[in-house]
């Protein structure tokens, strides 16, 4: 079984990576691998080609290659929330939760990942183009196997950028060296309240493996709960799968990321969490329509977040 994931280096996306690390897919019988692959928009489209058998990616993204939800499911929940952040220059100093303070600025920000930046700019009353924004990729940040935020969190340094939205792993690279401070973090109360539920990381399959491997469906399923709980009773345990797959400094900082958002490790998927989904992919144009809750996430296997 091949996982896609955009950002290997990321705290919200880690339970399906520590799902594979620590032996959880292959406690239920199934041999999987990761691949990264970035933008999350090209990963949705290899999961919609058959080129790989999962997502874990941000929920929002689905319906860029899966229109309307045809064909596509959520499993479960990696993480809740929207998880990306906003880090301005350090000595810009912004007060956190400001979101006109961007107005002017180079802000970096991935391809799926900008539009929550976009709507959550909007909400708070800044409109990018008119209020001279310049969002954008970050140069270099698309050759391969380059992991965004700490990516961004360099450009920062080098001022290449004045700011980035980003994982908080890139947040925290960029906070820890003095360069960058936290301006907005919607999940934890910095910005508009709205931006809190446009998304949330997922672990997302196909109709297709459903109906022709229900068991390995199920079997991935089990192994991120089982990872999501595994991470939640001992967030030291994401240090080893760090130290496999991150660059040095990053490996050491993962196990206090992780502590910090064992919380937000849970696999469940609300009818409200949908609802508020769709409101956010409505706001963006990608669906047109109120997509039920049943064709949204894969219910059969709904019994399971809670094993």
């Amino acid at each position: 079984m091949r996982i896609a994931v955009p950002d290997l280096v990321s705290n919200s996306y880690f339970p399906a990576v520590a799902a594979v690390e620590l032996g959880f897919f292959k406690a239920q019988g199934i041999d999987a691998e990761l691949d990264m692959v970035f933008p999350v928009g090209r990963a949705m489209q290899a999961l919609r080609d058959g080129d790989i058998d999962l997502v874990a990616g941000p929920a929002h993204a689905t319906p860029s290659a899966f229109p309307g939800w045809q064909g596509a499911k959520l499993l479960a929940a990696l993480s809740q929330h929207t998880f990306w952040v906003l880090v301005l220059r350090a000595d810009l100093g912004v007060e956190p939760g400001d979101a006109g303070a961007v107005k002017g600025l180079r802000i970096g920000a991935a391809p799926g990942p900008d539009a929550a930046l976009r709507r959550l700019l909007t909400e708070a009353g800044v409109d990018p183009e008119s209020d001279g924004v310049a969002l954008g990729p970050v140069p270099g940040s698309g050759e391969a196997g380059v992991s965004f935020g700490v990516h961004a969190a360099r450009a920062l340094e080098a001022r290449i950028i004045d700011g980035f939205w980003a994982n908080a792993m890139g947040a925290e690279v960029a906070v820890r060296s003095g360069v960058g401070s936290l301006a907005l973090d919607s999940r934890g109360g910095l910005g508009p309240p709205a931006a809190r539920d446009f998304t949330f990381a997922a672990l997302v399959s196909t109709e297709r493996l459903i109906g022709d491997s229900p068991g390995a469906a199920e079997g991935a399923v089990r192994a991120v709960v089982g990872a999501q709980e595994a991470l939640r009773d001992d967030p030291s345990r994401a240090v080893e799968v760090g130290r496999r797959l991150f660059p040095a400094d990053e490996a050491e900082m993962i196990g206090d990321l992780v502590a910090r958002d064992a919380a937000y490790y849970s696999p469940q998927i609300s009818r409200n969490t949908v609802a508020n989904l769709n409101r956010f992919c409505r706001d963006l144009g990608v669906i047109s329509s109120e997509p039920a809750y049943e064709q949204v996430v894969a219910t059969g296997f709904a019994h399971l977040w809670n094993a």
